[in-house]
């Protein structure tokens, strides 16, 4: 451990899932929950979901035969226009598939220590710098125990070491699972089983579907839903196998390593020709026996290099507390010391943000991450992409995780693939379209089983926003290369969707039809609720985004491509914001009430954070009319809704809104955390007693978002400028943050004390050379140049202290 490290702290072993640690490597996730008899660490596979590579085309082909398409949607715009929303409802439920897949539980690895049911714990703690989770207990033989669990990226395994002093040790262990075990082989070196994994999972919101969890059987269409777990040991005590658990007598140190090999994986990979199942148990297997011959102390340090490698230097402290080991309980929930709970909250986000998505490793972070346990998860623990997927990256690159970006881009190259075909089929349209959710197998499709409401089915905008994205990362980077290779195939995929799916709407403008504000509704003028109408202000804000995004970078890249005169022809033909006759942004091209005022969602503020299109200072009045939409939509209520009041409050520059939003999203939560709240935000969430945020149910997003939302609170970038402390709250005097990077290429080192900057360094990473950087604080603002590879450090008055210097 490092003398700076932050850890987490906990007296008593977890009680459920809920106080469980969390460890991962991007693949492999765990939630470790420490005790003295009986220990249990949940494992997930970042890969393992239900459903199969080719349900998204089998849904798609449903859909189109039962009549949906473009005769369909012509239908449904001459329902708009005529001023019947609930008729164009009824002929759009044609369009929706059944539901994207399941993320799914896989594996337990129990530890049972004979003898310890009388021992004396000493606490569990979980380091947010090297990512291992570790706890200790004393025997009433004498013997001391400490045993610490982590997963090795560089590996792709999970680890757990257990040491002994003062005596030995007997201990089980088993792996089981919740899903269909098909195999079990076991000897003294370990054991080795074999999973079937459902190959459609309905979500807990449909209750009446026959079989929720549906197995094969075997392959479907050449693709073979099976995985295989093997757990291998290293010990000096005597290892045996009972029953097809693994015994081990006599220890004083064991060494316990888990690998997983799965078709979805390889699928994933690309890898289109099945490995057998055979393969897959000697995959698992030899990549244990493997790993588990480096010994703890070499996989230990690897890891720890590796964690902290991508980690890097990034940190924020707001208030004089960091490192140490922190109680949550004490320190942390109770509410006694609200910086360090920014503090570990900041650092929390990052950590699982490394934890569960890592280049190269598996999918992207979903709703929980890379970690649940359960086989009906909330909302199937999947992707939800018009907020919940969007937030989980939204800090990535200012918080120095450039790289964990790239899963999603991963998910972006599939969920494309299968939105040319839903562009095309169902819309007549060109480029690649995605909805509402999506899995990863990539779903596109709208879902809902021709019932699902369209406040939230029908929205052809999922797609639209994650491509945001890509030019974030583009922003930050400045990887001209990545631009070209990655980003522009699906940025141009997306603007030529958009450029089809614009219509005119007779005042000469262009705007989309049908459209939604993302799971909101109005009124009509006979006071029922309806969702669909013609542009909604989300709806056109992405669309000016990804069209401008894509103009620019052809420009960037010299790509002659008749895209870009479509695109100038067609950016000054889209509505504006506008402002509704009570002074808020509105929701909607016309001015229409809203049937809840109090929304969770803040889609028409998209504009705000994450797209920066209103600014105080380039559309003050339209920044006006933004913070009184959010005065009127409230505070509350779960964990995600609150990270994006907070980010939304902090572009507003209103630091005293923010913090006291701040101190809702980290209060503990009270309730029940296994019966799901309302989801209209009644019923307030808040914090797990594992920090995990939740509303009920648990949903990282909040984590995320409220990670992303505090490094908006002390340094932004998104307008060509350096802004730093731009929503300080008065009571946070004092604070550090270093390597928050910036757009343009740059990162930044600040300090303050008693609420004013006293230093800041900008460095280059990359970018313009010739281009000067725009600093300023508070009224003061200056232009230096930072060229690549140097660093300019400037006093509280953004006075250079000296010329720029290699960094």
């Amino acid at each position: 451990m490092n003398p700076t490290d932050l850890l987490l702290g906990w007296p008593a072993p977890a009680a459920d899932w809920n106080e469980a640690a969390p460890v991962g490597n991007g693949r492999l996730g765990a939630m470790v929950f420490g005790g003295t008899h009986r220990a249990r660490i949940q494992i997930n596979d970042s890969t393992v979901w239900s459903g199969t590579p080719g349900g998204p085309a089998k849904a798609l082909a449903d859909v189109v035969a039962a009549g949906a398409g473009p005769r369909r949607l012509a239908e449904v715009r001459d329902a708009l226009r005529a001023g019947d929303p609930h008729r164009a409802e009824e002929l759009l439920m044609a369009f929706e598939g059944p539901y994207s897949q399941e993320y799914l539980p896989y594996a337990d690895l129990w530890l049972t220590v004979s003898g310890a049911q009388d021992a004396t714990y000493r606490g569990r703690t979980l380091n947010l710098d090297s990512g291992i989770a570790e706890d200790a207990f004393d025997l009433s033989s004498g013997a001391s125990v400490r045993r610490r669990t982590w997963a090795g990226a560089a590996d792709g395994t999970l680890c757990t070491d257990l040491a002994a002093r003062g005596g030995t040790v007997d201990l089980r262990l088993e792996l089981t699972t919740p899903l269909r075990e098909v195999h079990r082989t076991a000897g003294p070196e370990g054991v080795v089983i074999g999973v079937e994994i459902p190959v459609d999972g309905a979500p807990a919101h449909e209750p009446d579907v026959p079989e929720p969890l549906r197995y094969a059987d075997g392959p479907v269409d050449g693709y073979d839903p099976f995985g295989a777990l093997a757990l291998r040991v290293a010990t000096d005590g005597e290892a045996t196998a009972d029953g097809g658990v693994l015994c081990v007598t006599g220890a004083t140190r064991l060494l316990a390593v888990v690998a997983s090999s799965t078709e979805a994986l390889r699928h994933w990979r690309g890898l289109d020709a099945p490995a057998g199942r055979a393969a897959h148990l000697e995959a698992a297997a030899d990549s244990a026996a493997r790993v588990v011959e480096h010994g703890t102390d070499d996989l230990l340090k690897e890891h720890e290099a590796d964690l902290r490698a991508l980690l890097g230097g990034t940190s924020l402290r707001i208030g004089p507390r960091r490192p140490g080991t922190h109680d949550v309980a004490r320190d942390i929930l109770s509410g006694d010391d609200e910086l360090l709970t920014a503090t570990v909250l900041f650092q929390l986000g990052r950590y699982l943000l490394a934890a569960a998505s890592r280049p190269h490793a598996g999918p992207p972070a979903n709703l929980q991450g890379i970690w649940n346990a359960d086989l009906r998860p909330a909302w199937s623990s999947n992707y939800t992409i018009n907020i919940n997927t969007q937030m989980n990256y939204w800090g990535a690159e200012a918080a120095g995780l450039g790289p964990c970006h790239e899963p999603l881009f991963d998910l972006l190259d599939r969920v494309a693939a299968h939105g040319r075909d839903v562009a095309g089929q169902l819309y007549g349209a060109r480029g690649w379209v995605a909805h509402h959710n999506t899995d990863m197998w990539g779903w596109a499709l709208p879902v809902g089983m021709g019932r699902g409401a369209a406040s939230w089915a029908i929205w052809q905008m999922g797609g639209a926003w994650l491509a945001q994205h890509l030019w974030d990362h583009w922003e930050f980077t400045q990887d001209t290369a990545f631009l070209r290779e990655r980003a522009w195939p699906l940025l141009s995929g997306c603007a030529a969707f958009l450029l089809d799916w614009l219509v005119d709407d007779g005042t000469g403008r262009l705007g989309t039809l049908p459209s939604t504000s993302p799971e909101n509704h109005y009124l009509t003028p006979d006071g029922s609720m309806a969702s669909l109408t013609r542009s909604s202000t989300m709806d056109t804000a992405l669309t000016r985004a990804v069209l401008e995004r894509t103009l620019r970078a052809a420009a960037l890249l010299g790509i002659d491509t008749p895209l870009s005169g479509r695109i100038t022809a067609t950016l000054p033909r889209l509505h504006p914001p506008r402002i509704a006759a009570g002074g808020w942004l509105r929701e909607w091209a016309d001015d229409l009430p809203e049937q809840d005022p109090h929304h969770r969602h803040l889609s028409q503020l998209v504009t705000v954070h994450p797209l920066g299109q209103i600014d105080p200072d380039g559309t003050p009045e339209l920044a006006a009319a933004a913070a009184a939409l959010l005065d009127r939509r409230g505070p509350g209520a779960m964990g995600w809704s609150w990270a994006w009041k907070i980010a939304l409050r902090a572009r507003l520059r209103d630091a005293t809104t923010a913090r006291s939003l701040l101190l809702e999203a980290t209060r503990p939560f009270e309730g029940d955390p296994d019966t799901d709240a309302p989801v209209d935000g009644s019923e307030w969430g808040g914090l797990l007693p594992n920090l995990f945020s939740t509303h009920p149910p648990f949903q990282i997003d909040g984590n995320y978002g409220l990670m992303a939302a505090l490094t908006e609170m002390v340094l932004q970038s998104h307008a060509g400028t350096v802004h730093l402390l731009p929503a300080l709250p008065a009571q946070w005097r004092e604070g550090e943050a270093t390597d928050l990077r910036c757009r343009g290429g740059l990162a930044a080192d600040l300090t303050w004390h008693d609420g004013a900057l006293t230093s800041v360094t900008v460095r280059r990473h990359a970018g313009d050379d010739t281009e000067p950087v725009t600093v300023r604080h508070r009224d003061r603002t200056t232009r230096v140049r930072v060229a690549t590879g140097t660093a300019v450090t400037l006093d509280a008055d953004l006075t250079p202290r000296e010329e720029a210097r290699p960094c």
